[in-house]
């Protein structure tokens, strides 16, 4: 980061990217294709720091592109818009928020993380075609219990064409997991825990592949799972968890659920909660917590579950595992 002469913003549109360098305050655009990327990287210098927005994908290829020889950040739109907001900058056009996406980067020097291969995204992109396809069924079985009669066959025929291609996303995400031997490794550790199932499992590894790196605390901070003070003066207030990565907290709520009834260490732990009087939200959100600490520390250790020993102690699998806080959302 010392050696970062000039930072640049870069607002990725569908149709083109608008460009600010930060220390010359040069501005300019370029097409958001191949041959606009090579005109950006002929401007661009291996000392550059690029910051990008997540843009729902728009912003992948020409992170892609960067990443082989300058160092790129790719940040939380909100992050931003606050800190424009902050700064008074009111106005919102592309050329303005690379502007702001510059002067982000100076001010806040984000942290810049290794991008995902190919197969990553591919994985990254099954899970969620899965997830918009389970989506999709809900709402149609919620819209044929309402419908007339007469629109109930094609209904009925759209809810066999999405359970046919949900079970056909299914084999490729398995076969894919397969097909990789760390994922494959993990997928086994993951799945010898009880409540947790292929669907929460495909989905830590590809929308949190820092599970295992990571220590207790920055995990659950990461998952959106960590409990945030709300203290002023004399005032204490509820501890509330504040953003992180809701497509995994769905999916591990989901799994907890499963989890109070068939993890002997989930459900102990649970009914410990209600009996100290925590409401059934707080206690289910404490125990998503603690189960992907947990799994953190499974992942850390390569160690496969076991119940007798979790049962007795929970911090014997690991230092990264600890203490897990009680306190769910307020």
């Amino acid at each position: 980061m010392d050696e970062v002469k000039r930072f640049v913003g870069i607002d990725a549109a569908k149709a083109a990217l608008d460009v600010f360098v930060g220390s010359d305050g040069a501005a300019f655009s370029v097409t958001n294709d191949e041959v606009g990327i090579r005109q950006l990287l002929g401007q661009l210098k291996p000392t550059d720091f690029v910051i990008l927005e997540a843009t729902g994908g728009l912003e992948t290829p020409v992170a892609s592109a960067l990443a082989a020889g300058i160092v790129v950040a790719i940040v939380n739109p909100r992050q931003v818009r606050d800190f424009a907001r902050a700064t008074g900058r009111l106005a919102k056009t592309d050329a303005l928020d690379a502007e702001v996406l510059a002067r982000f980067g100076e001010a806040v020097r984000p942290q810049a993380r290794p991008l995902a291969d190919e197969q990553a995204q591919a994985l990254e992109a099954l899970v969620t075609r899965r997830r918009q396809l389970v989506e999709m069924l809900t709402a149609e079985k919620n819209r044929r219990a309402n419908a007339p009669k007469v629109l109930h066959r094609s209904i009925d025929e759209h809810i066999r064409w999405l359970e046919k291609r949900l079970s056909g996303f299914d084999d490729e995400l398995g076969e894919l997991i397969r097909d990789t031997p760390l994922w494959r490794e993990r997928d086994e550790l993951l799945r010898s825990v009880p409540g947790v199932g292929k669907v929460l499992s495909s989905t830590l590894l590809a929308h949190l592949p820092e599970l295992g790196a990571l220590n207790r605390k920055q995990i659950a901070a990461l998952a959106g799972l960590a409990p945030f003070n709300r203290d002023s003066g004399t005032l204490r207030g509820s501890r509330c968890i504040w953003g992180g990565r809701a497509q995994v907290r769905r999916v591990l709520y989901m799994a907890v659920v499963a989890a109070v009834r068939s993890n002997p260490v989930i459900k102990n732990f649970y009914t410990q909660l209600r009996a100290r009087g925590k409401y059934p939200k707080s206690a289910l959100t404490a125990c998503m917590c603690k189960l992907l600490v947990i799994l953190n520390a499974m992942l850390h250790n390569k160690t496969h579950w076991q119940t007798p020993a979790l049962a007795s102690s929970t911090s014997a699998l690991s230092p990264f595992l600890g203490a897990v806080p009680e306190h769910g959302c307020c």
